[in-house]
């Protein structure tokens, strides 16, 4: 009798391919849907709570207020030295832009089809944290440094691009005065982590390591966030993140148990 040799792992990118092919069509377009449809609705009531202009001001004089006091208002100096500096300018731009939620959709995909576990709790960490910070954005609306009356700041993504956030086919979709929390610091948290703790490749685990931090300087440099506020996104996404964890180890076994079957926990738990 003779041994075979072993099989020699297929590299990532077939398998990859592999696993698009192998997957049920229905459950991924359910899957999608649920989840395009949550964000949806998550940006249409976020652009429903922005009109009280004096309470912006005033809450953002108070964050002001706040980092002084703290000894870490440095956001018109840092305005001043990279305005100056058209190529640091561009990267920002960019990273505050194209890491954001274009990044988050291109992640989406490669977990779902690769690492099912770790696409259910990025996406209810990333779905939980918008949620809280949706009631944040309501009982405490905040206008960023580029609105403050003034003209001590430029929003430097409106001034050099027209990829914007703030552009007229989005208005209803955008709130100017939810600084507070900063998402984008914060789930760049939350997609930092998941790369540098699932992926191997070095660069990737690198690149995971450096984006929370690079979100960090691009929403500062763009003028579209305190210091603070990255502080307080990073605690929305803890809360986030936790709750996610919470789901997997309490919440879908219940469902699971309760609804006897693979069937009720489609749209929620990861079965692998």
């Amino acid at each position: 009798m003779t041994i075979s040799d072993p099989v020699a792992p297929l590299p990532r990118p077939q398998r990859f391919a592999r696993a698009v092919e192998s997957r049920r069509v229905y459950r991924d377009i359910y899957e999608i849907a649920l989840v395009a449809l949550a964000f949806l609705l998550y940006f249409i009531v976020r652009g429903q709570v922005h009109d009280d202009y004096d309470a912006a001001l005033a809450n953002a004089r108070d964050i002001i207020d706040w980092e002084r006091t703290l000894g870490i208002y440095w956001e018109p100096r840092l305005q001043d030295w990279v305005l100056d500096r058209r190529v640091i300018v561009e990267i920002a731009n960019f990273v505050y832009f194209w890491l954001d939620f274009p990044l988050i959709v291109v992640l989406a995909f490669w977990f779902y089809f690769t690492q099912r576990h770790t696409y259910t709790v990025i996406r209810d960490a990333l779905l939980l944290s918008g949620a809280i910070a949706l009631v944040i954005y309501y009982l405490y609306p905040v206008m960023p440094p580029r609105l403050l009356p003034g003209g001590e700041f430029v929003g430097t993504i409106e001034k050099y691009h027209d990829l914007s956030y703030q552009a007229s086919s989005t208005e209803a979709f955008v709130n100017p005065y939810a600084a507070v929390p900063s998402l984008h610091f914060g789930w760049a948290m939350i997609l930092g982590a998941a790369m540098f703790f699932t992926m191997r490749h070095w660069s990737l685990r690198a690149f995971g390591l450096a984006m929370p931090w690079l979100q960090l300087a691009a929403i500062v440099l763009t003028a579209n966030h305190y210091i603070l506020d990255a502080f307080a996104g990073l605690l929305v996404c803890l809360a986030g993140a936790a709750l996610a964890i919470g789901f997997q180890r309490w919440l879908y076994p219940w469902i699971r148990q309760r609804f006897s079957g693979d069937r009720g926990a489609l749209a929620v738990g990861d079965p692998g």
